[in-house]
C-alpha cells in the first residue's frame, strides 16, 4: 500500500495556537505594565484586575448565550488580549464603571455579535476605547500625572478608593491628575503657545522631548514588541509601516513650521504610539494579511493618527485610525494578493 511521505505537505504545520500567541502577547505586556505602575501608580493594576473579571464574566455569558463550548474559548486568551489593550488606554484613576462598560462593549459588540474570534471586522479593544471616548469624554481626559511631575504618589489604597468611590479630596486629585502631553500641545496651540514653549515646560515635560513617564512606557512597549518580533508572533510590516508613516508625516510638517508642529520623536514617544505599533494594529483578525497589504494598512493608520492628532478634535487618534483602516482591509487584501506560484504571466 502506498503511503504519504513523512515530510512535506499536507503534514507540515507550525507549533502555534491561539492560546500560545495570546500568551506571548501577555508576556510582552508585563514590562510596560510594571513601568506604568512605577511612573503612574497602582491605578492601572486595579483597573486591569477589574477588567479581567469583567472580561471573564462577559465572555462566559456570551459563549453560553451563543451555545458555544465555554472552556476552550474561554481559555484561548483572546478576551485577555482585548482587556489588556483597553486597560492601557483608560486613565488609571477613572471610575470603576468606565472599564466595565468599555470591556463589555468591546467583547459584546466588537467580537461576539459578529460570530466570535475570527469573524470580527473591527479591533474589539479599539472599538471599546472609541465608544468610551465619544460617550464619556470628561472621564477619559483626566490622566494621572507621574509622581515626579505631581510630587505626590497615590498608594494602592488611594487608587482603589478613587476608582470605586471617587471620594479622594479634590486637593489631592488636582495635584495628581491632568492632561496628557499630546493634549498639552494641542491646548497650548489654541492659546497661542508654540510647540517648543510647551515642550520645554519643566513641570509637565521631560527633557523637552515628550511627556515624563510616557517616554518610558512607550520604550517598554517597544521592547515588548521586539520580543514579539523575535518570536515571530507579529510581522515586521505592521510596526515599520506605522512608525515610518507617523514619523515621516511629523518630520515633514515640523520642518515646514516647527512652532506649530511637534517633532517626530514627540509623536513616536507620546500617547499610545508604541502600544499601537506592536500590540494593537498587529491583530491578525482585523488587519491586512498580505505582505504588501500589512505595510499599506499600517502606514494608513500612521497617516490618520497624525491627521487626527494635529487637526482633529482628539489629542490621540489611534482608536479612530485603526477602526477606519479596518474598513479598508478587504479592499487592501484584494489588490495586494501576491501572484500564485506557477500562475501564467
Amino acid at each position: 500500500m502506498n503511503r504519504w511521505p513523512p515530510h512535506g505537505a499536507p503534514f507540515l504545520h507550525t507549533d502555534t495556537s491561539v492560546a500560545k500567541v495570546m500568551l506571548r502577547v501577555q508576556i510582552a505586556s508585563i514590562l510596560p505594565l510594571l513601568v506604568h505602575i512605577y511612573y503612574f501608580g497602582w491605578g492601572i493594576a486595579v483597573q486591569w484586575m477589574l477588567a479581567m473579571l469583567t472580561g471573564l464574566v462577559v465572555e462566559y455569558a456570551m459563549l453560553h448565550l451563543r451555545g458555544r463550548p465555554v472552556k476552550p474559548f474561554l481559555l484561548d486568551g483572546s478576551a485577555v488580549i482585548t482587556v489588556t489593550g483597553l486597560t492601557f488606554c483608560i486613565p488609571p484613576e477613572s471610575p470603576w464603571w468606565l472599564i466595565v462598560i468599555g470591556v463589555s462593549f468591546a467583547l459584546i459588540f466588537g467580537k461576539h455579535l459578529y460570530g466570535g474570534l475570527g469573524f470580527n471586522p473591527f479591533n474589539p479593544a479599539m472599538l471599546g476605547y472609541a465608544f468610551l471616548l465619544v460617550s464619556f469624554p470628561a472621564e477619559m481626559t483626566q490622566w494621572t500625572l507621574p509622581s515626579a511631575v505631581s510630587g505626590h504618589t497615590l498608594s494602592i489604597m488611594d487608587s482603589m478608593i478613587k476608582i470605586f468611590t471617587g471620594h479622594l479630596p479634590d486637593s489631592i486629585m488636582d495635584q495628581v491628575t491632568g492632561a496628557t502631553p499630546l493634549d498639552h500641545v494641542k491646548t497650548g496651540l489654541t492659546q497661542g503657545i508654540s510647540v517648543p514653549e510647551t515642550l520645554n515646560n519643566a513641570q509637565t515635560i521631560w527633557n523637552g522631548l515628550a511627556g515624563h513617564g510616557w517616554i518610558q512606557v512607550n520604550l517598554a512597549f517597544m521592547l515588548g514588541g521586539l520580543y514579539l518580533l523575535w518570536t515571530r508572533t507579529i510581522r515586521w510590516q505592521y510596526p515599520v509601516g506605522f512608525l515610518a508613516a507617523l514619523g515621516l508625516m511629523a518630520a515633514i510638517f515640523h520642518t515646514i513650521d516647527p512652532d506649530h508642529y511637534a517633532p517626530p520623536l514627540f509623536h513616536l514617544l507620546s500617547g499610545g504610539t508604541m502600544l499601537a505599533a506592536f500590540f494593537i494594529i498587529t491583530d491578525p483578525v482585523t488587519a491586512s494579511t498580505t505582505p504588501l497589504g500589512r505595510f499599506i494598512y499600517a502606514a494608513g493608520i500612521g497617516v490618520l493618527v497624525y491627521i487626527i492628532r494635529t487637526w482633529g478634535g482628539y489629542p490621540d487618534g489611534i482608536a479612530f485610525a485603526v477602526l477606519l483602516m479596518n474598513i479598508f482591509v478587504p479592499l487592501i487584501d484584494q489588490y495586494t494578493q501576491p501572484r500564485v506560484r506557477g500562475h501564467a504571466r
